[in-house]
């Protein structure tokens, strides 16, 4: 596994159309969590907040979404139409990505991670 040190060097080694969805959906998360900083974390693009926040990569068919279990559970209704596991959600590539629901996933998870702060 390639070994990323920033989320750009990342978007970089994916075709400019698969980068265009990733740089969409960093651009949401950015909008929802601004005072998030940006990191790579298990070798994928993530973002960081009083903890970890949400993760995301690109896969064959499908961009990966990794909010943590609590958010999924928490969002299972308005996640119905996508595949989902215990911590993760799956965007199929040739749909857009959510940007409504992911904002409110990353803005629930940004609560949950400074109410565990205190």
């Amino acid at each position: 596994m390639r070994k990323f040190q920033t989320v750009d060097e990342y978007l970089s080694t994916l075709s400019k159309d698969v980068s265009g969805v990733l740089s969409g959906l960093r651009r949401i998360i950015k909008q929802a969590a601004p005072q998030a900083e940006e990191v790579i974390s298990y070798g994928m693009p993530a973002f960081r907040y009083h903890g970890m926040l949400v993760w995301y990569a690109a896969f064959k068919d499908h961009i990966g979404f990794y909010p943590r279990p609590s958010a999924i559970l928490a969002f299972k209704r308005e996640l119905g139409r996508y595949k989902t596991s215990k911590g993760a959600i799956q965007f199929p590539l040739q749909e857009a990505i959510p940007a409504d629901l992911v904002r409110k996933i990353v803005k629930f998870r940004v609560k949950e991670n400074e109410q565990s702060g205190k």
